[in-house]
């Protein structure tokens, strides 16, 4: 009997691996269905993350993501805002809605919603073994309401997060604000940039308060200024909070697969490792899929290259 019920979770595995996140799984079941051991992508002492909207071409509810998740063997993780808000119930937009009137709702929504579910979602992800370390709302911006800041914090804290990140608003006073709200909050704001970023981009929000931080993306950084992150990652370590990688070409250029771009990945990955630096290394696929591949086995090319890098 114990040999045929060894044989049994083995097939339940290999089935839900070969469903490739497409079957849905219940969550009790859900770690179990993909690994007998917890996932692990610490690697050489830098911790190896995955931001969900690496997935957007597949599926994305909260427990299909965790399946992804899982069979990238990734314990770590940055979440998007939309699939948590979709798990805690955030109203749907009705058939012939308009924007304003849906925006109404769900800044209600928001303002009033316990945060039970945002804590259930939490302990589905680290009951099978998976840390979120940060997320992004699209609720910290100039037009919502302080009622949707305190929330997007309160979320976050429900979810366990050390930080929310956003994009980088273009007016100080919205930052300043944000700010404000995350001492409050005891959570800190990663800022993040695209082909805008310079070396001094950051400057006016890290002072306007110490809970302001950095979400850096390489990739971005490498493309946006032609050339290497590595002084600026040296000069503002103890304000990044998390760092995106992906690979880019210099000036302006597109994505490419990771190795085939301008952006110094590995080098990055080794100063992280040389240094002890503690802020996660997330993987943000934002190269062309192949035909003959899909976003789970993309994530898991990154993953590996990361792996060589850190040997």
């Amino acid at each position: 009997m114990k040999d045929h019920n060894i044989s049994r979770r083995r097939f339940i595995g290999s089935t839900a691996l070969a469903a490739a996140g497409v079957a849905f799984v219940s969550k009790s079941s859900l770690a179990a269905s993909f690994f007998q051991a917890k996932p692990n992508s610490k690697i050489n002492g830098v911790q190896i993350g995955v931001i969900t909207y690496s997935f957007r071409s597949m599926p994305g509810s909260a427990e299909q993501l965790l399946q992804y998740i899982l069979q990238c063997n990734i314990n770590a993780i940055e979440l998007m805002g939309d699939a948590a808000e979709a798990y805690a119930g955030i109203p749907k937009r009705e058939s012939g809605e308009d924007w304003p009137t849906h925006s109404k709702k769900v800044a209600e929504w928001r303002a009033s919603v316990s945060m039970d579910k945002f804590k259930e979602l939490r302990k589905m992800y680290n009951d099978a073994g998976v840390t979120i370390y940060a997320w992004k709302p699209n609720a910290l911006g100039s037009k919502n309401t302080d009622a949707e800041i305190d929330y997007a914090f309160n979320a976050g804290k429900a979810l366990g997060v050390t930080h929310v990140t956003v994009e980088l608003p273009t007016d100080d006073a919205q930052t300043k604000r944000l700010g404000e709200f995350a001492e409050k909050h005891k959570i800190y704001v990663g800022y993040h940039a695209h082909t805008q970023a310079t070396p001094t981009l950051w400057d006016t929000a890290l002072s306007q308060s110490k809970y302001n931080a950095i979400n850096l993306d390489i990739g971005h950084y490498t493309a946006g200024t032609s050339s290497s992150p590595v002084d600026f990652i040296l000069k503002n370590h103890e304000r990044i909070m998390s760092m995106h990688l992906k690979d880019r070409k210099y000036h302006d250029g597109p994505n490419a697969p990771w190795g085939q771009g301008d952006t110094p990945i590995a080098e990055v990955l080794k100063l992280m490792k040389k240094n002890k630096y503690k802020f996660p290394a997330t993987i943000e696929l934002e190269y062309d899929i192949p035909k003959d591949s899909d976003a789970v086995k993309e994530v898991m090319k990154c993953r590996e290259f990361a792996v060589k890098a850190l040997a």
